[in-house]
């Protein structure tokens, strides 16, 4: 097999086998908790400048579908895991994650130990690193890796948002839905799907729509989806959304929450490794309960930022006591950074969408 490093911006290198596509890439490097739901987690448009590390450690035995896809491609710049299965035995299987890879020019690497890497990136934060098949030096891989462009500042939205105006082609189940624009900052599939179940009839707006364009559909509620890169590098959502509030109810996920945080006046700030997995507990403080959630964020909301005293938090993270939501106490107006659509991860924040409608329905009467 093809060798393949994995250099760090600190000095580290990781030898081991490629798959995928040859050639080098660049990107921070992360580590994900998710057992599975790996193509998933690839395909999320939120991974964009990210090179993705699975923990778990055998990683590609049920192979790839376009069912289960959250964009039409990979999206991670690289991939990195432990083992990758040499069967995939699922009856769903269309590609092995192998085939698919390659098919879409991803780099990947297998055989390192991802323990010692995972333990490595919470002890330092995320770092910037350079995967390469085609260059065996790892002295000129580190400092490549240092040179790199990292996240902070970067607009990754306008890179992975979509060209024009159009509408959701699934029809919702209800007699009169509720018009909704969904602003894609880089939206997982599975979202306008949520929305569409919960009684929405959606149009997905770029994230470069103006605040006229936006009037015009007319909407009875404005979704702000998640997305890569650092949330204050999208300035001119960031305004549109400032004019949207109080106009219309409004729901925002993970970058969308940052997006809020910010129209509202706040500020954000860069995790140490982020958020990513399917297992992280979140505490819903208006009823007291644990939610296990999927999340995928590099950045947070200070919430003590935010001017006033008219947005609250809703939802804590029990792991780092960082805000997972908040909800505006006079305008229609509520947001989380974690992930209620899941794909991957449990359902138990899937009540927020209806939230949402209600919301939409206080507004219409």
């Amino acid at each position: 097999m093809t060798q393949a490093l994995l250099a760090l911006e600190d000095g580290t290198v990781f030898r081991g086998q490629a798959f995928g596509a040859p050639g080098e890439i660049s990107g921070e490097v992360i580590f994900n908790t998710s057992m599975t739901g790996y193509q998933e987690i690839v395909s999320d448009p939120s991974y964009r400048g990210q090179i993705v590390v699975m923990t778990y450690p055998l990683i590609g035995n049920y192979g790839v579908n376009a069912a289960d896809l959250e964009s039409l491609k990979p999206q991670a710049e690289g991939f990195v895991v432990r083992s990758l299965s040499p069967m995939a035995s699922s009856w769903r299987k269309e590609k092995t994650l192998e085939e698919w890879l390659t098919a879409h020019g991803t780099v990947a690497v297998q055989g390192i130990d991802t323990r010692a890497l995972t333990c490595l990136l919470r002890e330092k934060g995320a770092l910037k690193g350079v995967i390469s098949t085609t260059d065996g030096d790892a002295r000129r891989l580190v400092e490549k890796a240092k040179k790199s462009t990292g996240l902070v500042g970067r607009d990754l939205v306008s890179e992975v948002t979509c060209g024009k105006i159009h509408p959701w082609p699934e029809a919702p189940s209800v007699a009169r839905p509720f018009r909704v624009a969904a602003v894609d900052c880089g939206m997982k599939t599975h979202i306008p799907r949520m929305l569409t179940q919960a009684g929405c009839q959606v149009t997905i707006v770029p994230s470069t729509v103006r605040y006229e364009e936006l009037m015009e559909l007319k909407p009875d509620g404005l979704f702000i989806s998640n997305g890569p890169g650092d949330p204050e590098a999208a300035v001119s959502l960031i305004s549109v959304a400032q004019k949207c509030v109080g106009k219309m109810p409004i729901f925002g996920i993970c970058l969308g929450h940052q997006i809020l945080g910010l129209a509202l006046g706040g500020k954000t700030y860069k995790l140490k490794f982020g958020h990513h997995g399917g297992n992280h507990p979140v505490m819903n403080l208006d009823t007291g309960k644990v939610e296990i959630t999927a999340q995928n964020h590099g950045f947070a909301v200070d919430p003590t930022s935010i001017p006033g005293s008219d947005v609250r938090m809703t939802h804590l993270n029990l792991n780092d006591k960082t805000c997972e939501g908040m909800r505006h106490t006079k305008a229609p107006l509520f947001s989380v950074q974690y992930h209620p659509e899941a794909s991957p991860g449990p359902h138990d924040s899937q009540y927020l969408f209806d939230q949402f409608v209600t919301m939409m329905k206080t507004q219409r009467a």
